[in-house]
């Protein structure tokens, strides 16, 4: 929080206003026209007073602290509605309080689009609704602040205190088909253990996902295999699933390839939320590149030092999943380098991507012979047709966005994003697929 910057009182229909009243003032002066004078000096006195009168009251309203509670989470495309709270104060006759936000809305790690939102406080009313919503997922960072303004629209006073605010906003909901899943499990049962051998219950050999602070080093090193300890307090099973999130993709992407990079988060959102409705035993290893410059961007596991640098985290209960979710609405984009292969084992791994990968195939070789469900967005494939008519070939899981969705939600787009860029499809073979295809229109 902080006291608002410096903006001037005159909006510019008031500084028109005030120009031509001037100009009319003289020249009626000059042509001794009583009528001009008149209908000029009329003007010009009730800008006095509406100016002393807005002006002596935003200072009584200078550490006024509005409250801004948006939605949580914050959705793209939802339609949600922040809540405004604290404009209740008195104001003069003909005045209304506004309470405005301003921010950059980042899509990308350095793709920030200005945004600007504004509503007000009817006379007397305490709170107010601000519609505040987003096209796709990213990061917004904004400020928002209060302005003291008479319905004529002559003045904008500041008041108030300026409130910050950084908001994740995740993918709209992607729905697919139900996932069919094969995962790693260990069971413990310490009714099938004898007392000699409780030392061997509280251990299991290590399994691709376990965590490393789990792991027994010293055991380990006793019979050259890696010993995971195991709780004497789990007694139910445990399977473990294995995810690769590949968000390898150009440096500075096209709003084409911010799409598909949106629905690969939502197709994974939704592939681990309906297996953890289906099974709350279900523990989910998942790995995706981080860039740590990335301010509050939610890398996960911000252990990760250079861009492209693999960062992992554990989900295990509904609230890691939150925690995670958060984290997945601001990843970006990451040039491949330096990329890590899969991980030894042998269960199953489930890879989502984009037609932005292009070092896929080779990843999915090194996977080998290990099962691998890949999950790719890719865009849509048109075919020209005789006389000059273009259809789409109707893929299941389409998903189509509509760039005007940016100044309709108060949202500038970068000039860049306005010229439609052609992604090449990406053919890439795994032991299953399942393609979510996408377009963009105006």
């Amino acid at each position: 929080m902080g006291k608002p910057r410096f903006r001037p009182v005159f909006t510019p229909i008031g500084a028109a206003v005030l120009v031509i009243a001037l100009v009319t003032l003289a020249r009626s002066l000059y042509a001794r026209n009583s009528y001009e004078m008149l209908i000029s000096c009329i003007i010009l006195l009730l800008m006095l007073i509406l100016g002393i009168a807005g002006r002596r009251r935003a200072v009584k309203l200078a550490l006024l602290e509005p409250g801004w509670k948006p939605p949580a989470p914050m959705t793209a495309c939802a339609g949600e509605e922040s809540l405004i709270t604290g404009l209740g104060a008195p104001v003069p006759l003909f005045f209304r309080m506004h309470f405005l936000v301003r921010g950059k809305f980042a899509p990308n790690f350095d793709n920030d689009c200005p945004v600007f939102a504004e509503t007000s406080a009817a006379r007397g009313e305490e709170a107010a609704r601000l519609s505040l919503d987003f096209p796709m997922s990213g990061i917004f960072r904004g400020s928002g602040y209060c302005r003291l303004r008479d319905i004529f629209g002559f003045f904008s006073f500041p008041c108030g205190i300026t409130l910050q605010r950084t908001i994740n906003v995740r993918s709209a909901p992607c729905f697919g088909k139900k996932p069919q899943i094969k995962a790693q499990s260990g069971a413990e049962d310490r009714k099938t253990k004898s007392s000699t051998n409780e030392e061997r219950f509280y251990m299991r050999e290590y399994t691709p996902g376990d965590r490393l602070r789990d792991i027994n080093w010293k055991s380990s090193e006793k019979i050259d295999a890696l010993i995971t300890r195991i709780s004497p307090d789990n007694q139910e099973k445990v399977s473990r699933i294995e995810v690769y999130f590949r968000n390898f993709g150009p440096e500075k992407p096209s709003l084409e390839a911010l799409w598909l990079l949106d629905r690969a988060k939502a197709r994974l959102s939704y592939f681990i939320r309906s297996l953890m409705d289906e099974n709350s035993s279900f523990v989910f290893s998942v790995r995706c590149a981080v860039n740590s410059g990335a301010v509050n961007s939610g890398a996960v596991n911000s252990g990760a030092a250079n861009s492209g640098t693999q960062g992992s985290m554990e989900i295990e209960n509904s609230e890691d999943l939150e925690v995670f979710l958060e984290q997945l609405a601001g990843i970006s984009f990451i040039p491949a380098q330096n990329e890590r292969t899969a991980s030894a084992g042998t269960g199953d791994l489930y890879v989502f991507s984009t037609a932005c990968d292009t070092g896929l195939q080779n990843f999915l070789l090194s996977c080998h012979p290990r099962p691998v469900s890949l999950f790719i967005v890719q865009p849509e494939i048109h075919v020209k047709k005789t006389e000059s008519k273009i259809t789409s070939q109707s893929k299941p899981g389409h998903e189509t966005f509509y760039k005007r969705y940016f100044p309709a939600m108060g949202c500038i787009p970068l000039p860049r994003w306005l010229i439609k860029k052609n992604i090449n499809t990406l053919n890439a073979d795994a032991n299953r697929v399942e393609r979510i295809y996408t377009e963009t229109k105006l």
